[in-house]
């Protein structure tokens, strides 16, 4: 629906029967036929539980809403991938630098529409690969992407020079965050804590990420194009000043996930079905439900979700 809004799921007891919706400034019930499939993502599908009453009983009557189920897991085990990225000069003009400049980017937009072709027919972000941050590790526990240019503020600032930079992310936090409300307004955004880098682990193994990017742009390949490295720096070496340069220029992979996570104990908010334990006809079918979070991008995951989804929902075998 277009210009629309879910504001609520409507509950018969324990039973999910339809929802409201604004549409077009005006409140409409919308009654389900079989079942409901909240599809809101890691954000918003928790958010829409707990203004509907699902979640944690103290919070949600805090928030002046009525409990229809205490479901304490509801937003809670929230994870994410923490990018940092190693930055370096390129002694050479093979980047993205050029098409940051008002007159090339413009004729390569135009480019992509006429004909498909040129630097907008590409993500650049197709090198990539897995590794273990140290020898201890027992399994490839880092994801690295290289990027031809600089991303500075998440793209919103353009570079001043030509570089390269490998994003590294360590795949197996430990940290945990949440979703709660900031009140029972459903415009109102939720309140999102990732709680990046409380676990000392983290921190470590996002070190041990910047040591690896160094030697893999060290190699003897990629020396035509080496200039000094930007960030974290040369002169950054001691666990000290990684830490420092980890939390103020890390950022988020986009890939949130866990909020109403599969499993069977009691902090578990769907079961192996997609079904949310204690309620009846309504399923979470998005990366919420993902116990831990996957060593890798979100895509893939989640579409399957969805495929294994289909099959539970359609009865298939």
């Amino acid at each position: 629906l277009t210009n629309s809004y879910v504001e609520k799921i409507i509950f018969d007891g324990k039973k999910a029967i339809g929802i409201e919706v604004k549409i077009k400034n005006k409140i409409e019930k919308v009654y389900a036929s079989k079942e409901l499939i909240l599809s809101g993502g890691s954000i918003n599908s928790p958010q829409l539980l707990m203004l509907s009453g699902v979640g944690n009983a103290d919070h949600l009557k805090e928030k002046g809403i009525n409990v229809v189920h205490d479901l304490k897991g509801v937003g809670k085990n929230l994870q994410d991938h923490l990018e940092t990225y190693i930055q370096q000069e390129c002694e050479t003009k093979d980047t993205l630098y050029t098409y940051t400049k008002l007159i090339p980017k413009v004729l390569a937009g135009i480019q992509w529409f006429l004909s498909k072709s040129g630097p907008c027919s590409q993500s650049y972000l197709e090198a990539g690969g897995f590794a273990k941050s140290s020898p201890e590790r027992e399994i490839a526990n880092v994801q690295f992407h290289f990027f031809p240019s600089f991303v500075i503020d998440h793209g919103l600032v353009n570079p001043n020079s030509h570089g390269y930079q490998l994003h590294a992310s360590p795949n197996h936090p430990k940290s945990r965050g949440s979703i709660t409300l900031n009140s029972s307004d459903p415009y109102d955004h939720p309140k999102i804590l990732f709680n990046y880098l409380e676990h000392e682990d983290d921190l470590r193994q996002t070190r041990e990420c910047i040591h690896v990017a160094r030697k893999i742009l060290s190699q003897p390949s990629l020396k035509p194009y080496s200039g000094k490295e930007v960030g974290p720096g040369a002169d950054n070496q001691s666990d000290e000043q990684l830490n420092e340069y980890i939390r103020s220029n890390s950022e988020t992979a986009y890939h949130p996930c866990g909020t109403l996570k599969m499993g069977i104990d009691k902090m578990a908010v769907v079961d192996e079905n997609l079904k949310i334990h204690g309620l009846k006809n309504i399923r979470v079918v998005d990366a919420s439900v993902m116990p831990e979070i996957p060593s890798a991008n979100l895509n893939a995951p989640t579409l399957m979700i969805a495929e294994k989804a289909s099959d539970i929902i359609a009865n298939k075998k």
